[in-house]
């Protein structure tokens, strides 16, 4: 990496929240930035996003990583967060670090949520041009309502109404997922899912078949809604909810390749 892409490390403040991100500028003449989403609960230190950033490197497009409220380096607790709240700090730090020119979203789990969120935020400012596309890492839109709500056991709605709160294990940290009410409450207000999801933009959605997370299934609702002609659905047969094999991260690259050449 050259000393005129050299990485930076931000602060950027919103409605008294830190939040951190890491930003790498782009090749002389490149007018695209790729942003890494994360996932709930994870930060821009994982697996994914870091070997998204190295990628980038060699390619040549900016690169902007960051922490929602309350994960990795920001401020706060994940439990304090909602999806209008991580919306707002992607806007944010958008707003703050990307240069304004095309952006392709990459976005993981949850971070895909986002992303259908941030396309819509775009296009209500009247800046939707600026989206060349979408890379989606087993997208979780509407999670709250979609994947939680209908599979609440008695005890967990008892749990939301007397604590605010429920906990379940967690298949990557020994402390168990906590999601609140304000969370369920907060993403019917964000839900894409009710009707057609209009991007603007190319899509390409990588989804393993053994996710236990997030059914393939929800990839293939996502497809029928999303108005797109050029929108690609890979199912990867042994593939998890990750995806963070050496072969997982290889379909990643690719696939953010072909769209920033593209873009």
């Amino acid at each position: 990496m050259s000393d005129e892409r050299q990485r930076q490390s931000h602060e950027i403040t919103i409605a008294g929240r830190r939040l951190a991100a890491v930003f790498t500028p782009g090749s002389a003449g490149k007018d695209l930035t790729v942003v890494w989403l994360g996932g709930y609960r994870s930060d821009m230190t994982g697996t994914k996003a870091v070997a998204l950033e190295a990628h980038m490197d060699a390619l040549g497009p900016a690169f902007l990583r960051f922490d929602y409220t309350g994960h990795g380096a920001s401020s706060g607790h994940y439990t304090d967060g909602t999806i209008s709240i991580w919306l707002e700090d992607a806007i944010a730090v958008l707003d703050g670090l990307a240069p304004k020119g095309r952006l392709l979203l990459v976005g993981s789990s949850m971070g895909g949520w986002i992303a259908f969120r941030l396309a819509q935020a775009l296009r209500q400012r009247g800046e939707a041009e600026r989206l060349a596309g979408m890379v989606l890492i087993a997208p979780a839109p509407d999670f709250t309502s979609e994947l939680i709500e209908p599979n609440l056991t008695d005890a967990e709605r008892a749990a939301l109404a007397e604590k605010g709160y429920f906990e379940e294990p967690s298949g990557y940290s020994e402390e168990p997922n906590r999601f609140t009410a304000a969370l369920i409450e907060d993403g019917r207000a964000n839900r894409v899912m009710t009707g057609l999801i209009e991007t603007g933009c190319r899509v390409h959605i990588l989804q393993g078949m053994k996710d236990p997370d997030v059914p393939y299934q929800h990839a293939l609702k996502i497809m029928e809604r999303i108005v797109a002609d050029d929108a690609i659905l890979t199912l990867i047969h042994d593939g998890d909810h990750r995806l963070s094999r050496p072969e997982d991260i290889e379909r990643m690259l690719a696939a953010v390749s072909h769209m920033s050449q593209k873009g």
